[in-house]
């Protein structure tokens, strides 16, 4: 996993259950605009796994990190941490760094005792959709 990913995941599994939120709050604002190739979600991936419209695109780069791009709506904030959480942690990171974060990813994070099933649900689809983004780019021009 990606070291500034392991340090997100090891912030929330230490934190106090009552901050868990906040922080989760401080990620969905986290979230890049998409760029303008972007609008319209043109190209990217619906999650309906999700209980709101999401959406994302990576996309393998030639010197093998991944850019990542993720859309959801502001009122749907929990999502969003999750997108926000993947966005900066994922930052750089390589195809074999993606393709090694843990699926209980949320689980090992303590989410499971802040928010609904649901949406860890939701969030380890996004992850998973993202992982599998990847492979198959690498599958189609492999390194």
């Amino acid at each position: 996993m990606p070291a500034k990913l392991a340090e997100i995941v090891d912030e929330f599994a230490s934190a106090p259950r009552e901050v868990v939120l906040e922080m989760l709050l401080e990620f969905a604002d986290a979230v890049p605009p998409l760029p303008a190739g972007l609008a319209g979600h043109e190209g990217m991936e619906q999650v309906p796994e999700c209980q709101t419209a999401f959406f994302l695109k990576a996309t393998v780069q030639p010197d093998d990190t991944v850019t990542t791009w993720f859309d959801c709506p502001p009122e749907a904030p929990t999502t969003r941490a999750f997108a926000g959480i993947l966005a900066d942690g994922l930052a750089g990171a390589s195809t074999a760094e993606i393709l090694a974060v843990p699926g209980d990813l949320y689980a090992r994070m303590g989410l499971a005792q802040a928010i609904s099933p649901l949406r860890i649900r939701g969030g380890t689809a996004i992850l998973a959709r993202l992982k599998r983004q990847v492979a198959a780019q690498l599958a189609d021009y492999p390194r």
